[in-house]
């Protein structure tokens, strides 16, 4: 449905209560209806309610009033339309404006449909007067009801599954942003904002007709009809499209928050007529809460200028002034290659700049100025990640990672190098190269052309090409193997790069989300790059934290299985000791898969003639008792895991688990790489079919990628070491039908 096509259902629906209200007998005068919310608004869709209210003059007989308002509703409703309807007296409809902020701005857009125009009129003129008399009082109100929900809902630029009204950027954001408008203390350029409404407003629509049904949240199918009725070469295109709106609007939202907030800190009676200059750097000003450019200042000779007002607006926490970026982008000339000293300097003061860096480059990005200066961000503009793990869209985490990595530029030795890395890291996304691989040689030249000397480029090719590496290792490698740490400085082979990999490491899995970087992750990342770079600085592999060797409980000495449960940050850890026997890590794993509990990562080991495992799980409630007892009865067979953990049968459009031996990941064991849909029971099938083979299990490294389990097998033969090959082909073979699900 287009504007127009609204504009003409609005039309029909006005008539159709035009007519209603006449054959209710109502008098020329003291009555009339009138529209509010979404159909005040001209926002009607195929699945819009008719949302009005019917207003008196004071002194209307209230039986009077309401038997008046029955004969209206009842031809409504009969003629199929929804209707959410009220009945008020102007007071009343002063009153309930006062008492509820969002009837209050729900209100603001009421227009009269039938009846007395004077008194629609009368009523429209006192409610905005009242809000604006108010507003120093209700606006602090309505900027927590905005954050609350943004904080509930997200931005409708980077969810997975955008909400077209809730979230940052959507339609409720829009009709607050003309709320702010009516206040007259801040101005929201007034058709920038009604473009996206109406753009918005167009998606919804066919979003109405696609879905079949009244939705605001766009849903992965919905993109490609979307497309296709919007006129756009593709799904992507529709994203792109969608994101970018939200994103405007968005921005939009904070600069006029920032600028509202700056009102509601200054009383009436101190406000200065003109703002006054504060000189911040050469050629840049602060002029309230806004920088922008000297009178003196030439931007047509000076190219730095505009890095450097960005750099001072993020480092202060300022608004870097949307018309200010846009003369800069106008009139700087282009920076040379390779840049000048300054420029890369104001660059790295920009990306270390922590949480104001992300106001100020959306301002860049929205007026232009970051194709100038990183002409390789369109590749990963508004691009959707493909893993749901991140909550946000490449760009937005490439922000993100570089304001976490600003958290840790006192750890490094070279932070020019960290928050640069941080900003490349992603921007070989896009492709069909494998990102990293991709984003390497990009980095390079970005670095070589901001003028970085020929070790720096190379040192941030390196951690752009090798940014999951660290992470990767830690997670699904024993520590105590000697190829595992050799997996990591066989291509991070200095102290200074294994220091920089493991801050961005950290920053890149914060900034995606707080699933990413736990406590026990990571624990993981750092403790191997601590033992890495021992190596690389004595030539020998201290221990991992925490050694093997354990002090056996009274229970197991006597022949019984001993269970302890330890809380730790985010889970809790388990150790389970008992005489050692094949079988008894599967057990351990089918007991935690009956009582659904994710394990994280497993290590066992024996000690004498014990068999210890210590499994890190994400339950901080487990009874040590109930476990033992479940344990037992899987030993005395009185519990059949088998058949309670079986595989279920598998979506079609679910991709088949698959098992790789990794013969290059240890000398001493044969590591057996798993990948399957994220579910209770693998750890124990893969065991379990292990330990049919007469075959135990070293160490277990259980790792979760969005929907996607990668867990890691240290495998050996009972009284031996490595498997021979032919045993490795039986062992993947076994897994593979252990863990394959019914189609």
């Amino acid at each position: 449905m287009t504007a127009a096509d609204r504009a003409e259902r609005t039309t029909a629906a006005d008539a159709l209560c035009a007519r209603a209200l006449e054959e209710a007998g109502a008098p020329e005068a003291g009555v009339a209806l009138v529209a509010v919310g979404g159909y005040g608004r001209r926002e009607l869709a195929p699945f819009s309610d008719l949302d009005v209210v019917l207003v008196a003059d004071e002194g209307y007989d209230d039986t009077e009033l309401a038997a008046l308002a029955g004969r209206v509703w009842y031809p409504l409703w009969d003629s199929g339309w929804k209707l959410d309807h009220a009945v008020r007296t102007n007071a009343e409809m002063l009153t309930a404006a006062e008492k509820d902020l969002r009837v209050a701005a729900g209100l603001l857009d009421m227009r009269h449909v039938a009846g007395d125009t004077n008194l629609a009129l009368r009523t429209r003129t006192t409610l905005l007067a009242q809000w604006r008399r108010q507003a120093r009082r209700r606006l602090p109100e309505l900027r927590e009801l905005v954050v609350g929900r943004h904080r509930t809902v997200g931005e409708l630029a980077h969810l997975s599954v955008p909400d077209l009204k809730e979230a940052a950027g959507g339609l409720r954001d829009a009709t607050v942003l003309r709320g702010l408008a009516a206040t007259w203390l801040v101005d929201v350029p007034a058709a920038d904002l009604e473009r996206c409404r109406n753009q918005l407003l167009d998606v919804r629509d066919v979003l109405h007709e696609v879905a079949g049904r009244g939705t605001d949240r766009i849903a992965p199918e919905h993109w490609e009809p979307l497309a296709e009725r919007l006129g756009l070469p593709g799904e992507l295109e529709a994203q792109r499209h969608v994101r970018e709106l939200g994103r405007r609007v968005t921005h939009l939202s904070r600069l006029a928050w920032r600028r509202a907030d700056d009102v509601l800190r200054r009383s009436p009676a101190n406000r200065p007529r003109r703002p006054e200059l504060v000189p911040l750097a050469p050629g840049v000003a602060a002029a309230r809460d806004e920088v922008v450019l000297e009178r003196r200042a030439r931007p047509a000779s000076d190219p730095v200028l505009l890095l450097r007002a960005a750099a001072e607006a993020a480092t202060r926490d300022l608004v870097l002034a949307p018309a200010t970026a846009a003369r800069l982008v106008r009139e700087c000339p282009a920076l040379p290659e390779p840049w000048p000293q300054e420029a890369r300097q104001q660059m790295v003061r920009l990306l270390a700049s922590g949480p104001g860096l992300l106001p100020v480059w959306e301002t860049l990005d929205e007026t232009g100025a970051l194709e100038r200066l990183l002409p390789e961000w369109e590749r990963i503009r508004l691009l959707p990640h493909a893993s749901p793990i991140h909550r946000f869209t490449v760009d937005r985490h490439v922000v993100e990672t570089c304001i976490e990595a600003a958290a840790l530029i006192r750890e490094v030795s070279r932070p020019d190098v960290l928050v640069v890395a941080a900003l490349l890291h992603d921007i070989g996304k896009g492709g069909l190269t494998e990102h990293s691989v991709a984003g390497a040689p990009i980095a390079r030249e970005v670095a070589r052309r901001m003028g970085f000397g020929p070790e720096e480029v190379e040192l941030i090719a390196t951690l752009v090409r090798w940014h999951l590496l660290l992470a990767d290792v830690a997670t699904t490698r024993d520590p105590d193997d000697p190829a595992t740490i050799e997996a990591l400085t066989q291509h991070v082979s200095t102290p200074e790069a294994l220091d920089l990999l493991a801050a961005l490491t950290e920053a890149d899995a914060k900034a995606a989300s707080t699933k990413a970087w736990t406590s026990w992750r990571a624990g993981l990342v750092l403790d191997l790059a601590r033992r890495a770079r021992a190596s690389l600085l004595q030539g020998a592999v201290p221990p991992p934290l925490g050694g093997e060797e354990i002090e056996v409980p009274p229970a197991a000495l006597a022949g019984e299985l001993a269970v302890e449960v330890e809380r730790v940050p985010d889970g809790s850890r388990v150790t389970v000791v008992a005489p050692d026997r094949i079988g008894l890590l599967a057990g351990v794993a089918a007991a935690f898969a009956l009582r659904r509990v994710s394990v994280r990562a497993a290590r066992v080991w024996s000690q004498g003639e014990h068999g210890v495992s210590v499994w890190d799980v994400a339950d901080d409630h487990l009874d040590p008792r109930a476990l033992r007892d479940q344990l037992e009865a899987i030993g005395a067979g009185r519990v059949d895991p088998a058949t309670r953990l079986a595989p279920r049968e598998r979506p079609a459009d679910q991709l088949a688990p698959t098992v790789v031996v990794r013969p290059e990941a240890s000398d001493q064991a044969t590591v057996i790489e798993v990948r399957a849909a994220d579910r209770l029971g693998v750890v124990y099938q893969v065991t379990a079919a292990l330990a049919a083979l007469e075959m135990t299990v070293r160490s277990a490294h259980i790792s979760t990628l969005g929907p996607q389990a990668v867990d890691v097998f240290y495998v050996q033969e009972a009284h031996a070491g490595a498997l021979a090959e032919t045993r490795a082909a039986q062992a993947a073979h076994a897994v593979r039908a252990a863990i394959s699900e019914r189609t």
